[in-house]
């Protein structure tokens, strides 16, 4: 009788696995969906609650007096982490922007990067985020986007590699410039 219980036991989950992939393939769906920039709420009094608008207002100060502090990143290995703020500090001098190395240093603007890594052995995909805020914490301007890399048979991070890391610090200094040149 033993058997016969357990193959029971087994059928059952075997059953369950199409109903428990396809669970957990909405969850990674909804994880991505939840980067995304969506249009933040507005109140009902018509009028945008500060820290509700969308941000992305022209910057405070001349471009030539701004400078950046860049937190450390969340979600990123400290050696993968180490080869993006290098390459950062790289690009952003290449695009006039000023830097404020010191933990907890004076900024006019802090950047808080998010990163992280999804796929398997046939394609990676690396997302990143960051966030301009000014003094008060208000986000003033994100640049987030993708880079799809090859597979990675082990840790997903094990895919990202310097020149991946030196496009992402390439089109985030760029844009970042953009903004903070526009007028």
């Amino acid at each position: 009788m033993p058997n016969v219980l357990s193959f029971r036991r087994f059928s059952k989950a075997s059953a369950a696995a199409p109903f428990l992939f396809r669970a957990l393939a909405i969850g990674a769906a909804l994880t991505v969906a939840a980067c995304q920039t969506q249009p933040e709420p507005r109140p009902l009094s018509g009028k945008p609650s500060p820290a509700l608008t969308p941000r992305s207002a022209a910057p405070a100060v001349p471009a030539a007096e701004a400078t950046f502090a860049f937190e450390p990143f969340t979600g990123a290995p400290g050696n993968i982490a180490d080869e993006l703020s290098k390459s950062i500090g790289s690009q952003a001098r290449g695009q006039g922007l000023t830097l404020v190395r010191r933990v907890g240093a004076d900024a006019t603007y802090r950047v808080n990067g998010y990163l992280s890594v999804t796929g398997g052995a046939s394609a990676v995909t690396l997302f990143y985020v960051f966030d301009i805020v000014d003094s008060a914490g208000l986000r003033l301007k994100r640049v987030s986007g993708t880079e799809d890399l090859s597979g990675s048979t082990g840790d997903p991070w094990e895919a990202v590699d310097a020149s991946a890391l030196e496009r992402v610090a390439v089109r985030s200094t760029v844009e970042i410039s953009a903004w903070l040149n526009r007028k």
